[in-house]
């Protein structure tokens, strides 16, 4: 039974992580990423530039490091600030209806801050080699 959640949650890992690392490709959009500097709680931000790619980078690089399990638990940590960053301020925290889906990925993203990487990650393989 053990084995069997570890490796669920290992699945859950690379697969949230490779979802949220498409959603860091917008980056090399540029009219996706010009039409994020048209909304009004970009604008109201200090270099609003700077904030989208900012959070498009830690995205796509967090979304990354999440499905390879490397320094998981400071990915998750970036994804989930990030992602709370995207329900509370850009989305007013309505994340009971329109901002579920970057609230489910702050959500997903606590629980490996807390739990780490588990099995199939580059942070066992370096554990386990260090232990040798």
């Amino acid at each position: 039974m053990q084995l069997k959640l570890t490796m669920a949650l290992a699945a859950l890992r690379i697969i949230t992580g490779l979802l949220i690392a498409y959603h860091g490709l917008e980056l090399f959009d540029s009219k996706v990423m010009e039409n994020y500097l048209t909304w009004e709680r970009i604008q109201a931000l200090p270099q609003p530039k700077a904030w989208v790619v900012a959070g498009k980078a830690a995205e796509l690089a967090g979304g990354l490091a999440l499905a390879l399990g490397l320094f998981t638990r400071y990915a998750a940590l970036t994804v989930m600030c990030v992602f709370l960053f995207i329900t509370f301020y850009l989305g007013n925290g309505k994340f009971w209806y329109q901002d579920q889906h970057p609230f489910l990925f702050a959500l997903i993203a606590a629980l490996y801050a807390v739990a780490g990487s588990g099995v199939w990650s580059m942070d066992e393989m370096i554990l386990s080699k260090k232990r040798l």
